[in-house]
């Protein structure tokens, strides 16, 4: 979709790995900052925190494979791999040392990117997303996870399933640009493949967990503090568990950086501002 004249975001494509990667990109300064967009919507998710960040990193902001408008490749939808990609789009885009922000899917995304490449990332700041071992789920996500088969999900309207979980933002009003980019993202099998990622939490997740203790990067944990879908504890097991991190719940459901995306920006700002170089020092 068109970037509209309005948003302060513009996006362009390049081939990484071989895949169309949309992405967008603030101007430079000295320090970096890659953002990952969360499920079902795109990287446009940053709009409303954008410009203010941009005054703080030179940022990145990339759609992952099979989600927002990026090609899909079915062998990436599993968090050790996407982690693996990331990886990738920090050297295709010659960033050093990042910062890295992944609320969502980008939470166990981004760990396993933290784990298995020590150093890469300056910091990264997660939440909402699905981390416990056993998994800590409710609502229409426990059902997709657990279903016997994703075949019920291929009569769906796509359109209507990205709809199903946009309904969950409880505050803020989806500009209609934004709205529109998120569920076009997701047509045809788009959507019903996308849950592949969130399938394989159930092999994923345990992996994770062995490694959380050997993460040396500094984690801002945010969480909505009553996520219907991602159980707050999803927060709280990650924070008993990373060696150097800061937590903080905020008063929103699941889409906390849509929600209360001025706070949400805050956490982030001090985070990158000192915040990561005092959690290095408080263990």
């Amino acid at each position: 979709m068109a970037t509209t004249t309005s948003s302060p975001i513009k996006t362009k494509a390049r081939t990484i790995d071989g895949l169309s990667i949309r992405y967008a990109e603030s101007a430079p300064r000295e320090v970096s900052a890659i953002l990952l967009s969360p499920w079902p919507e795109s990287l446009y998710t940053f709009e409303q925190m954008w410009s203010r960040l941009a005054e703080h990193a030179h940022l990145v902001a990339i759609d992952l494979p099979g989600f927002g408008h990026s090609e899909r490749k079915d062998e990436l939808l599993t968090s050790s791999a996407m982690g693996e990609f990331v990886a990738h789009v920090i050297d295709a885009f010659g960033l050093k040392q990042p910062h890295a922000v992944g609320p969502d899917i980008g939470t166990s995304t981004l760990l396993f990117t933290a784990a298995r490449h020590p150093g890469l990332l300056r910091s990264i700041v997660i939440g909402n997303g699905t981390a416990a071992v056993p998994i800590q789920v409710d609502g229409v996500l426990k059902d997709v996870i657990d279903m016997p088969s994703l075949e019920p999900l291929r009569k769906m309207n796509p359109r209507e399933g990205v709809e199903s979980v946009l309904a969950f933002v409880e505050r803020y009003k989806l500009p209609d640009h934004v709205r529109e980019d998120f569920v076009s993202a997701y047509e045809g099998d788009r959507f019903v493949e996308s849950i592949r990622f969130l399938r394989a939490y159930k092999t994923e997740l345990p992996k994770l967990s062995e490694l959380l203790p050997t993460i040396e990067t500094p984690v801002q944990i945010i969480t909505g503090d009553h996520d219907p879908g991602v159980l707050p504890v999803n927060g709280d097991y990650l924070h008993g568990r990373l060696p150097h991190n800061k937590f903080d719940k905020v008063n929103a459901g699941h889409f906390a950086w849509a929600d209360v995306a001025d706070e949400y920006a805050n956490l982030i700002i001090e985070w990158w501002e000192g915040g990561y170089e005092r959690s290095l020092r408080s263990k």
